[in-house]
């Protein structure tokens, strides 16, 4: 690397070739680190790539399958052979389990007549991805000095708030993959939260709110940027920010 390059922060984002991932990506890029795009499709992710670069930003493609933990170490070799160390890790990849359907016509998540197989494709991804992806580069963000790692979870992982028969989410159909998988995620977060604190690396789950995205076959009514807000917040906390926490834009979530 250049001596420009050397003093960047790199982040990698999963999942970053398109939606909240390619939005985090782009802000992380514009406060000035070298930032890796994750993607399952290796055309997709340079072309990603390429895309932020034409907008001036330092980034570069990793192929990532998250569910393949051979694939998470070898781009963790990729990693450290080009960069030597990583700052941030955003774990974004997720999927719903439902296609492209609001959370609200997710009829094929009721609990008593879910296809397990879809509940199991849901975990991989969005919560064993996690541990196979954070445990692979744990080894380049022990080398930074401020590592941070953040987790996208969602409102719908809030027991609270979806156990709340008159609040905003009464409304949601009941779900046995997606909100159960995003809880999981925010469970893990504080496992690994617990046990990385001592070593000064921050860990902290995010709920981007209800953004459009191909996910939700567009329906959400916030942008692309606005979702991005709060991952960006956590991955750039300083030494004095919280870790083992769960956020929304405006602050902490009910667990």
């Amino acid at each position: 690397m250049s001596g420009d390059a050397a003093h960047r922060k790199v982040a990698l984002v999963t999942g970053a070739n398109k939606g909240i991932g390619r939005g985090v990506a782009g802000q992380l890029a514009d406060l000035g680190m070298t930032v890796l795009i994750g993607a399952r499709d290796p055309q997709r992710g340079e072309e990603a790539a390429e895309a932020l670069r034409a907008a001036g930003a330092d980034a570069h493609a990793v192929a990532l399958d998250v569910t393949d933990q051979a694939a998470a170490r070898a781009a963790a070799e990729r990693i450290e052979e080009r960069f030597g160390r990583l700052d941030v890790l955003v774990n974004n990849a997720g999927i719903t389990g439902s296609g492209q359907v609001s959370p609200q016509d997710a009829h094929d998540q009721v609990p008593s007549s879910v296809d397990l197989d879809m509940v199991r494709r849901v975990f991989e991804t969005n919560v064993f991805g996690v541990i196979a992806v954070t445990n692979a580069m744990l080894p380049l963000l022990r080398r930074s000095p401020a590592p941070r790692i953040v987790n996208v979870s969602s409102h719908a992982a809030s027991l609270a708030l979806t156990s709340d028969l008159h609040g905003p989410f009464a409304t949601l159909l009941p779900s046995a993959a997606y909100s159960p998988s995003k809880s999981a995620v925010t469970a893990l977060t504080v496992q690994y939260a617990n046990e990385l604190r001592k070593d000064g690396i921050l860990v902290n789950a995010a709920a981007p709110g209800y953004v459009d995205t191909d996910s939700n076959n567009h329906t959400g009514f916030l942008t692309v940027a606005q979702g991005a807000e709060v991952v960006v917040r956590l991955a750039t906390l300083g030494a004095d920010g919280p870790t083992a926490g769960f956020f929304g834009a405006d602050g902490p979530l009910p667990w």
